[in-house]
């Protein structure tokens, strides 16, 4: 097995399984695997292993010459780092444009920052959340973490240096004078994260943003510059290996159940989690690199180290490979991502054959002497730029074969709207719309594009005469042209058939009752904007799918306090909650987590006087939904809308009494 390290490193096998380990965490959270609500964190170990390895490398550098050449470092950093990065973003970049132009221009934005290293600024200064799960998916987003690696990697050389010039003159041991520093400096980052970060808000900017994310490079730093330059040995060496190998030991326990529990919206996480996660994986490392380790020998198995030998290639390809061959908002499918993560194998071993390998040693520099002398035949096996360009066109093949199994090219059908509607509509910026319904029932009869039953007068009548429609995506279709062309069919219209005379509508895909995405008002702040705008009337609550899987993905606001939260905005006031229902078998949207929510709100009911829940789950057919088994086709939403209105008239009626707390089958 080739090793990934230079001539005059020493090469640690179990640093390469722990490298599998965090990258096999990082697929499963992104194929939304319910045991790896936290696999997200194996970024973290990347970077605190990451920090390890550059300090190591940069330090024995000096130890050795006196000197660091900075620029000899960069452009080996450079050498490992871009030829694989350029084939992936001209694979995707071409992958766009042919099949999914309307997504080009925000790919090429994504693919210059990629280029330029500073794909985590540029998301969270254009407000793209990384979690939200029902918005369309970016097949680059995952770049983020890269540029962290990068900018340390430029910036911490310089301070590395300048703080050695500082303490020592080649001085025993003056290294691990800079432990300290580098720990104040972890703990500024760490202090950051944990004051930026607010419970509720979308933690895009500090879990992405390089100031709160250094201190897991930083804590592989100052573990790099404490690791003695020589090892004890006898007996004193065996009980030091043996109390390394307790810690690495204890560090992969709270590095998997931190992966098995933590989710991104756990305060926790932010508040220490993340730091606690940082330390495992640093007593992990130091038991890996001590030599004849028990845990050293566990992580260096080598199926394991074969992963972590390419996990670099793992980690580019796969979010491509998962976005671009997944139906969107499509449910969990094992089988899809068996086949994705074999697919991503494939394309990470001809990346790792054909142009790490290659161009780590050497192959541009000698296709650019051969190419100045003129000499353009090609040199021994796949080198240069025939290997970028052999694994561009495998990779294209590979992924094109998974994109015609998925599905995801496919002509609009059976959903009663363009896919691209159906499929990309589902992140929206609020819309608030105020229609009044036009008085008595014999003036809505005139009303161009009136309803037949408003004409007529007849069906149930409610004793709302204003009601203020808040809703997530699920609402988008009963207020969009592109779902319900006929107005006489969309929510307002259908309000109006029951009696109520003024409508407002306040719609946002992936939407809650708490937690806020950027450029996003959440539930409760929606609802307490409409009565200081001046709303007394009847409200119906479309929310909670949100809501329930943001509760199963880890948030630590309950059911029952969301519920109270907009019960309280509502400031007693008549409320209809329409209940929630999912065809999606396992992950956070899974049917078990809305069933859940369901049973919180009949709890709820029985507190509040004011509170009635419509049972949409009990009516909705499974014909009505599309393919992500979440949102509706035409025909649903038309249902939907109609169902919803006489829902009201029934839940508060203009004659008559309330059927009580649910109405519906």
């Amino acid at each position: 097995m080739p090793k990934p390290v230079g001539s005059g490193q020493r090469y640690l096998p179990g640093l390469d399984g722990l490298r599998a380990l965090a990258v096999l965490a990082v697929i499963a959270y992104h194929e939304q695997f319910g045991w790896a609500r936290g696999g997200l964190l194996g970024v973290g170990v990347f970077f605190t292993l990451s920090g390890f390895l550059i300090t190591g490398l940069l330090t024995g550098e000096w130890s050795a010459r006196g000197r660091m050449r900075l620029g000899e470092f960069w452009l080996r950093r450079a050498r490992r780092l871009l030829p694989a990065l350029f084939v992936m973003l001209a694979v995707v970049t071409a992958w766009v444009t042919v099949a999914d132009r309307a997504m080009l221009a925000s790919v090429r934005g994504a693919v210059g920052a990629a280029a330029g290293y500073f794909s985590n600024w540029y998301l969270i200064a254009r407000n793209q959340s990384y979690f939200a799960r029902l918005a369309p998916p970016a097949p680059l987003d995952h770049l983020w973490s890269l540029a962290v690696e990068e900018q340390f990697y430029l910036l911490w050389p310089l301070l590395l240096l300048a703080g050695l010039a500082v303490v020592c003159k080649r001085q025993a041991g003056s290294v691990r004078l800079l432990v300290l520093p580098t720990l104040a400096l972890a703990l500024v980052s760490a202090y950051g994260m944990a004051h930026l970060y607010q419970p509720g808000t979308d933690p895009t900017r500090v879990y992405e943003g390089t100031d709160t994310r250094a201190f897991g490079l930083l804590i592989g730093a100052a573990l790099a510059l404490a690791w003695p330059a020589r090892l004890p040995d006898g007996p004193r060496g065996r009980r030091a290996r043996v109390a390394a190998d307790a810690a690495g030991g204890a560090g992969l326990i709270v590095i998997a159940v931190m992966v098995w529990r933590v989710g991104e919206y756990s305060p926790f996480a932010y508040r220490g989690g993340m730091v606690l996660l940082s330390v495992a994986t640093a007593a992990v490392v130091a038991a890996a690199a001590w030599p004849a380790s028990l845990i050293g020998a566990a992580l260096g198995w080598r199926p394991l180290r074969w992963i972590g030998v390419r996990s670099y290639g793992i980690y580019l390809w796969h979010y491509p490979v998962i976005v671009l061959t997944t139906p969107a908002n499509a449910a969990p499918s094992p089988a899809r991502a068996a086949l994705q993560v074999a697919a991503v194998l494939v394309i990470s071993a001809l990346s790792w054959r054909l142009v790490e390998e290659p161009v780590r040693h050497g192959a541009l520099g000698r296709l650019w002497a051969r190419a100045r002398a003129g000499d353009w035949r090609p040199a021994g096996g796949l080198s240069g730029l025939r290997g970028l360009a052999a694994t561009a066109g495998s990779a294209g093949v590979v992924l094109i074969a998974g994109i015609g199994l998925s599905g995801v090219v496919r002509a609009p059908g059976g959903t009663g709207v363009p896919s691209a509607i159906a499929e990309g509509s589902l992140q929206l910026p609020v819309t608030r719309t105020v229609l009044p319904a036009g008085g008595s029932g014999a003036a809505r009869s005139s009303r161009p594009g009136a309803s037949p039953r408003a004409a007529a007068g007849g069906g149930p009548r409610t004793s709302c005469r204003a009601v203020a429609h808040i809703g997530d995506s699920t609402s988008d279709g009963l207020v969009s042209p592109a779902y319900l062309p006929d107005p006489r069919t969309r929510i307002t219209a259908r309000y109006e058939d029951v009696g109520v005379r003024e409508v407002i509508t306040d719609i946002s895909g992936a939407r809650s009752v708490v937690e806020t995405l950027p450029g996003q008002v959440n539930g409760y702040d929606a609802a307490l904007a409409i009565r200081r705008g001046g709303f007394r009337g009847c409200w119906v609550i479309a929310l909670g799918t949100d809501d329930a899987a943001d509760v199963a993905a880890g948030s630590t606001y309950s059911l029952p306090f969301r519920i109270g939260e907009m019960m309280r905005a509502a400031h007693g006031e008549p409320v209809m909650w329409v209940n929630v229902i999912s065809l999606v078998s396992s992950g956070p949207y899974a049917e078990s987590n809305m069933r859940r929510w369901n049973r919180a709100l009949l709890r709820a009911c029985a507190r509040y006087p004011n509170m009635r829940v419509y049972n949409w789950a009990a009516e909705a057919r499974r014909g009505w939904f599309i393919s992500d088994g979440i949102h509706y086709t035409s025909l649903g939403y038309e249902h939907r809308a109609k169902m919803i209105a006489d829902a009201l008239a029934r839940a508060f009626p203009a004659h008559g009494r309330s059927p009580g707390c649910v109405v519906g089958s």
